[in-house]
């Protein structure tokens, strides 16, 4: 596209897309080529990374390639089935969380802009993905619709390059499937059960106890967690962009966890120039263990 070019795009790219399931049938270099390299994240996770980086010929070529092939399925889906309206082609990017608010201009004003000028739909994820400083944006349409909607999507990338460091958005491995027996939690390896002892003492705090604690009661007296146990400390460091999701709204999720473990929980203010915010949780080891536990989790 001449246009594209001239108007300073001819550069390389890197672009993320999250696709479930087996994609390898679909983006095997041979199958795509498009002159972009392709990477496929690895691992036993239902989610997959896959890392499209060349100039942006390249790269609109691969999504051309990749859309197509994603309708010929829908078309091979559909050819058995009774349903009469065909569903869009549906690709998700991993943007950066800082190149976003670009993205949606003031007042959605972009976003707004690309939909009507491509007739894709764009939907940009209001949360980040777990553990990172990425949102996903989800396009839908036709493959033409999609290959237009990423050129603009690109181009408001590179005029909007990301602010600070990026913590790139790694799918998890698939969780064990978890089983209770006997008051006891098991996790699920091959054939074998193996006890998950914190798993049991939420499982058993669960069963005890409503969620949350009478207000003015600050530490729950849970019957599992003897009071006379000596107390101790564990510290530990969160990231700024992450800490938002362990406090929760005014402080729920923080003091939902602070409930549920018994352990008190204090985070440190954020101190100029750092990345990362300090953590103290003090209780018994089982309490810290679990408060560990609930903010893993989270």
């Amino acid at each position: 596209d001449t246009k594209v070019t001239e108007g300073g795009l001819n550069v390389t790219l890197t672009i993320r897309l999250l696709m479930h399931g087996k994609v390898k049938h679909l983006l095997l270099p041979q199958r795509l080529p498009s002159g972009a390299r392709i990477n496929i994240s690895e691992g036993s996770c239902p989610e997959r990374i896959v890392t499209i980086t060349g100039p942006t010929d390249a790269i609109f070529k691969a999504f051309s390639m990749i859309a197509l092939k994603f309708e010929e399925d829908i078309n091979a889906s559909m050819t058995n089935s009774t349903v009469t309206s065909k569903p869009p082609v549906t690709l998700r990017l991993v943007v950066p969380a800082s190149q976003c608010g670009s993205l949606i201009g003031k007042g959605g004003s972009k976003i707004k802009e690309i939909r009507e000028s491509t007739g894709a739909q764009v939907q940009v994820a209001g949360d980040m993905l777990p553990n990172s400083t990425e949102r996903a944006v989800t396009i839908s349409g036709t493959p033409d619709a999609i290959i237009q909607c990423v050129k603009q999507i690109c181009v408001v990338m590179l005029e909007s390059p990301p602010k600070g460091a990026t913590i790139p958005y790694r799918p998890k491995p698939a969780s064990a499937p978890i089983i209770f027996a006997g008051g006891q939690a098991f996790t699920i390896q091959g054939q074998y059960a193996i006890p998950h002892p914190d798993l049991t003492k939420l499982h058993q705090l669960a069963m005890q106890h409503p969620p949350f604690t009478p207000l003015g009661q600050t530490t729950p007296g849970f019957p599992g967690l003897d009071a006379t146990t000596p107390t101790s400390s564990h510290e530990l460091t969160i990231p700024n962009d992450l800490i938002g999701c362990i406090i929760g709204r005014q402080g729920s999720k923080i003091n939902e966890i602070r409930q549920m473990s018994g352990a008190q929980i204090k985070i440190a203010n954020a101190t100029e120039g750092s990345a990362e915010r300090q953590v103290t949780i003090t209780g018994s080891p089982a309490n810290i263990s679990l408060a560990q536990y609930l903010i893993n989790a989270r």
